[in-house]
């Protein structure tokens, strides 16, 4: 039983004298007593470690690790009515989250079906069944027979703003879903001008700005594949995925600025083997071009009325990269099915309506750009980009001044603004919820999160390119735990299994199929071998889906906890092992290398370890670190940060000479 009188006693000692809490409250248990405390007493006026002591002294916490077990966020009846997960639950007779979430994965085709007419699919041929598993359930055809261009769903629009963005020069400027659709069908029509047709491939290495919005889409409705490149890798980087993919055309910026530093994107695609690049200006000026390229003023034809392509729902819109345990990235494709995973898991789970500014900062060359583009159009909802880092101060203001309503981020990012202090001054009560993804988030950095718009859930999104979306999430209609998931996402369902085998409550995460926006084909490996080969097999026979991730149910709720394979999010970006150490083992002095990621103890983005073996025995390893660091910004990212380099005698291997890096992580876990 709380005691609340002792309680709200020892939070009044934490405030000032002239401001002090009701001793009276009508609450019951402590999150009853945190949510009104938060909405009712707590502002930014006051200050955050006031903020963080109360918290603690609700929950009687006496480290940050255990508030991870604490919820900072109840949904009101208020919220909870409102919401899009409500109504399908109305709309099918539940009485609760559970029941909801069960039916969609009992019931899928019904969900997925229901779900297709929520987000307002336009087909140009229905399809004549939601989904045929007759191929078996790794082999699905979704939308069988119908003809479709999954375009034509982002411009339902009507007269609302379909981009919002502040340029380099920090004016605010909108577009209209008319004016979106204008450009994009411009692009259309130039494309064909320029010879391509459909399934031809078409490349683009550009920031996340109106324009690559606009190229995007335009290249899908004219039937062609998009191939996106994200705009932080090196020149070897970019020429590795264009080998892969061989497109016809790229689209590039000549220079764009960021943190007043210049980065020069036409000259890192020079030497790539390409029949043509458009190049564009920040400025809109007439780019300096190459005689084989052409500007992106010369490009651009007047036209911009176009039918789309007619496509089957198989065909190919977009190839992303995934890295897996070797070296060359996994070439993933998405279809005219795939947007709809992330429109639905934005419309559940992120829960956007018509009218909200969804803003995440983010690139095309990373599945949550093309994710951005689709769970904002689909839902009829507002894009909100900022063309400089989203650790600037302007950011925070660009926020205040869009209105955003949902704000995506990576847990970086958050520990950035929590470092510097400079998003509390502005104004972001706009916010309904955010969203998290691409790193293990750190609680405490949560919680600074959700105080900087007066406590809003934070929704923890995990999920991968091939998954087209989330597999685990939160939800708006559940308490809201900080840096902890509270269920797989609508229409998909997964299972945990130990280092033995065994269904566990922490383990490997395997996908149970069918599902929408699951990959089912690869461009340069085996999909079988990858995801299939060895997985577990339920008892009614369906073989999972192997994914990779480390996960702990807790009380209902799931914990991250990194990954089970040699691969790696770093700054957001998966990398595998061996991209790592084919980079590092250049340096002259070092013999070999393994590379792991560790999750820190309290939580948080995973930390680079590098274990070397050298040539020269007791090198200064401080030294070598900013050499492997320099490396790794030049050949791969300089995203990529180094955490620790460690001096080995001998790399552990199995009996067929790879090397075990799991062995490794235990190791620095000890």
């Amino acid at each position: 039983m709380m005691n609340l009188e002792y309680k709200i006693n020892q939070i009044n000692k934490i405030l000032s004298p002239s401001f002090q809490i009701d001793k009276n409250l009508d609450v019951s248990c402590c999150e009853e007593l945190w949510s009104l405390i938060s909405k009712k007493y707590l502002s930014k006026d006051i200050p955050f470690d006031v903020h963080e002591k109360i918290f603690h002294a609700v929950y009687d916490l006496d480290n940050y690790k255990d508030m991870q077990e604490m919820s900072v966020w109840e949904p009101s009846k208020e919220v909870i009515d409102q919401s899009n997960i409500a109504n399908i639950q109305t709309e099918n007779g539940f009485n609760n989250y559970n029941q909801l979430f069960q039916w969609s994965v009992d019931k899928y085709p019904q969900f997925w079906e229901q779900t297709v007419g929520n987000l307002d699919i336009r087909f140009k041929k229905k399809y004549q069944e939601v989904v045929d598993i007759s191929q078996g359930v790794e082999n699905p055809e979704w939308l069988k027979n119908a003809s479709m261009n999954i375009v034509d769903s982002c411009f339902l629009g009507r007269d609302g703003v379909a981009v919002v963005y502040q340029d380099s020069d920090n004016v605010i400027h909108k577009k209209s879903y008319a004016e979106l659709q204008s450009l994009t069908s411009r692009v259309s029509n130039s494309l064909k001008a320029s010879g391509i047709n459909k399934g031809d491939k078409v490349a683009i290495y550009m920031p996340m700005t109106y324009e690559s919005v606009a190229i995007y889409l335009g290249i899908i409705q004219c039937g062609a594949v998009a191939v996106t490149i994200a705009d932080s890798f090196s020149p070897a980087e970019i020429k590795v995925r264009l080998a892969l993919t061989s497109p016809k055309i790229l689209f590039c910026y000549e220079s764009f600025t960021r943190m007043s530093k210049e980065m020069h994107f036409y000259a890192k695609v020079k030497g790539a083997n390409i029949a043509k690049v458009v190049v564009l200006t920040p400025s809109n000026e007439e780019a300096s071009v190459e005689e084989k390229d052409i500007s992106w003023q010369s490009f651009l034809l007047d036209a911009d009325n176009y039918e789309s392509c007619e496509c089957r729902p198989s065909d190919h819109t977009t190839i992303l990269f995934s890295s897996g345990t070797t070296g060359e990235p996994k070439g993933i494709p998405w279809n005219h099915v795939s947007p709809i995973k992330g429109a639905s898991d934005g419309f559940y789970h992120q829960n956007i309506k018509k009218g909200d500014v969804v803003c995440w900062p983010t690139n095309l060359g990373w599945m949550m750009g093309p994710w951005l583009v689709f769970a904002t159009l689909i839902n009829k909802g507002t894009i909100a980009l900022f063309y400089d880092a989203p650790t600037l101060e302007n950011f925070g203001e660009f926020v205040q001044k869009s209105e955003v309503t949902m704000l995506g981020v990576i847990p970086s990012i958050v520990r950035a603004w929590k470092n510097k202090k400079n998003m509390e001054k502005w104004d972001w009560s706009s916010i309904k919820c955010y969203s998290s993804t691409g790193e293990c988030s750190n609680p405490d950095e949560m919680f600074y999160l959700s105080y900087l718009a007066n406590y809003k859930p934070i929704i923890e999104y995990c999920g991968g390119t091939e998954i087209s979306g989330g597999y685990v999430a939160s939800t708006c209609v559940q308490a809201n735990k900080l840096s902890a998931f509270s269920t797989p996402t609508l229409g998909l369902n997964f299972f945990l299994y130990d280092e033995d085998g065994c269904p566990s409550n922490k383990g490997e995460v395997f996908i149970m199929p069918p599902s929408i926006g699951l990959s089912q084909e690869l461009l340069n490996r085996d999909h079988h071998k990858i995801y299939f080969v060895d997985t577990p097999v339920l008892q009614d026979g369906t073989q999972l889906r192997k994914h990779g991730d480390l996960l702990e149910k807790i009380n209902g709720y799931y914990k991250a906890h990194g990954r089970s394979d040699d691969s790696m999010n770093l700054g957001g970006i998966k990398v595998s092992s061996i991209q790592i150490e084919e980079v590092v083992n250049t340096l002259p002095e070092i013999e070999e290398s393994a590379a792991i990621a560790v999750s820190p103890k309290n939580g948080g983005p995973s930390l680079l370890i590098l274990y070397v073996v050298t040539v020269s025995k007791n090198i200064n390893l401080e030294i070598y670190k900013k050499l492997i660091q320099n490396v790794i910004k030049e050949k791969l990212n300089p995203l990529f940060r180094v955490g620790q380099v460690i001096e080995i005698n001998l790399l552990p291997r199995t009996a067929s000479n790879k090397i075990m890096r799991k062995e490794l992580r235990k190791k620095h876990e000890e």
